[in-house]
């Protein structure tokens, strides 16, 4: 696929996405969030620059850690995102982060600006994440650290029919390899090519809650990277692929709502200091 073709789809889709995307997944994703800003334990005063930041999950976090006397930038491909994370920034009273429209692959930054650098659940929709990583090195002082969190393996994600299910009705282009990154050992291979040294990983599983059918089918539908395609269904092709995802996710009802398994993987690199 044209890798200019494919950064539409993901800005397009993922400003389709805003209005449902906290909502969605605001609770489900926050263990495995926290996870990532565990391993960065970024320190007061720090420069950090999150990649993909959306409507500023981490963001927020990694904010109140840096402190008056840090500096965070948030960075998005989606300019839906980065308004509503500056009306948050704004909301919160965070003086210390600025948030830009900005490609991963190529971040309009000076070459070591940041002490660290971090990228939650976004690598997957890079057209070519090897560049995106390569500019996260660059970016970095050196002994600056990357940490960097994808999803798991197709397998461990009991989510995964989503994307079959609306391929059947449309082609989305949205992420044909999407699980990719999380499968064997991938994501440590391209934190390596990018130049990154003293490299983990970690490996989890987590599940995902929803309480009822209704969140499962934002998260999936309305507040992710499907958002797109979803737009443009008529209600037929909508009934059918809910129906179909349901029955999909079935297994993981927890009462009137579900758990359903994720794995994750967490990267961490350090650029070398001479």
């Amino acid at each position: 696929m044209n890798p200019d073709f494919q950064r539409r789809i993901q800005r397009y889709g993922w400003d389709k996405a805003v209005p449902y995307y906290e909502s969605a997944w605001q609770r489900a994703l926050r263990p495995a969030q926290q996870r990532l800003v565990e391993v960065a334990d970024v320190k007061t005063g720090e420069r950090v620059l999150d990649v993909a930041a959306g409507t500023g999950l981490v963001t927020r976090p990694v904010a109140e850690q840096v402190g008056e006397n840090g500096r965070v930038l948030a960075v998005d491909l989606s300019n839906q995102m980065v308004e509503t994370l500056r009306a948050i920034i704004q909301r919160n009273g965070h003086g210390q982060v600025d948030a830009q429209q900005m490609d991963a692959e190529n971040l309009d930054v000076p070459d070591e600006a940041f002490d660290v650098v971090l990228c939650s659940l976004g690598l997957m929709y890079v057209p070519e994440p090897r560049k995106a990583i390569q500019e996260m090195h660059r970016v970095l002082v050196p002994g600056g650290r990357a940490v960097a969190l994808v999803w798991g393996r197709r397998a461990g994600c009991g989510w995964a029919d989503l994307f079959p299910i609306m391929d059947k009705r449309v082609k989305s282009d949205v992420c044909p390899l999407f699980f990719q990154l999380g499968t064997g050992n991938n994501l440590e291979t391209q934190f390596q090519s990018a130049g990154f040294e003293e490299i983990t990983t970690d490996r989890f599983n987590m599940e995902l809650p929803f309480e009822n059918e209704e969140e499962a089918c934002e998260a999936a539908f309305w507040g992710g990277a499907v958002a797109l395609a979803w737009d443009k269904f008529d209600e037929e092709k909508r009934a059918g692929a809910r129906r179909e995802y349901l029955g999909s996710i079935d297994e993981y009802r927890d009462g009137e709502g579900y758990r359903i398994p994720g794995e994750f993987v967490i990267a961490q690199g350090c650029k070398a200091t001479t």
